[in-house]
């Protein structure tokens, strides 16, 4: 069985690179810019929004299963039509496919959690993108698995846990919302979840998430107790006040999806409590 991990020199993309060669399995992976160091992945260099190009890395690697752990951002070339021309190309030669989506493409306005069924009714361009590719994904072919996860996080190395150092250094401006809720979960762990859902032969939506709720700020003051920063130093503000869009309370309910898992998903409170072994 070989693997095409898509975007596999993003922070998702290279855990599930690494955990898939650590497994013994037949791993490749797509890059834009700079190829990963991991030993023994091939690596293709990939634009998502050519589809010549396209076509020459599946003709190269004739995946048996493709996982889409790009992340093009708010960029709807990359994010919607590139997830969509994905799916379209796997789907007309038999590939499996798992898509990574986001907790953004709800609003938020909902009073209860977010469970799998669920539909989309994002409020930013992300979230529009992310719920776009989505659909388009489980039309072209209803064997495949959506996973919506949120903020991924990682032994330092995350994008979240960098601002929070920055931002008790002095060196970035910003602050953390202290009314924006997420579901954060550990790279290791949806890596390890996303390739159960991938060897398997299960299909539709999954949402893997950690189970404990909690703000950016909340999030910021693990992130700092754990790494021995002043937490007192992180700025704090509200989304709501901001006139930035997006969700301010998505609670993605895991419990279906962690059901069906051997891989627990664990909650930020208890992964931020573990040393960090790179510090």
């Amino acid at each position: 069985m070989t693997v095409l991990i898509v975007g596999g020199s993003g922070f998702l993309g290279a855990e599930l690179a690494r955990q898939g060669r650590a497994a013994g399995l037949e791993t490749a992976a797509t890059f834009h810019s700079q190829p990963g160091g991991i030993a023994g992945v091939t690596w293709h260099r990939l634009d998502l929004r050519n589809p010549a190009i396209l076509r020459e890395v599946l003709d190269a690697v004739s995946p048996t299963a493709v996982v889409n752990a790009s992340s093009g951002g708010s960029e709807w070339g990359v994010t919607a039509e590139g997830g969509m021309r994905l799916a379209q190309a796997v789907a007309q030669r038999g590939i499996r496919l798992v898509h990574v989506s986001s907790d953004a493409v709800f609003s938020g306005r909902r009073d209860d959690l977010y469970d799998e069924t669920c539909l989309p009714d994002p409020v930013t361009p992300y979230g529009a993108a992310k719920a776009a590719a989505e659909t388009a994904v489980r039309l072209l072919d209803a064997d495949t698995v959506v996973a919506r996860t949120s903020l991924i996080i990682g032994d330092g190395q995350s994008e979240h846990e960098r601002m929070v150092h920055a931002l008790v250094a002095g060196t970035r401006d910003g602050a953390l919302f202290t009314d924006d809720v997420r579901c954060p979960v550990h790279v290791g762990d949806l890596a390890a979840a996303l390739w159960e859902l991938t060897l398997s032969d299960t299909a539709g939506v999954f949402h893997l998430a950690g189970p404990d709720a909690v703000t950016r700020h909340e999030l910021g003051l693990l992130i700092a107790q754990r790494d021995g920063l002043d937490a007192s130093l992180l700025p704090t503000s509200r989304r709501a006040d901001s006139g930035l869009p997006g969700g301010l309370r998505i609670h993605l309910d895991s419990r279906v999806t962690q059901e069906e898992l051997a891989t627990r998903l664990r909650g930020a409170r208890e992964f931020l409590r573990c040393q960090n072994p790179d510090r």
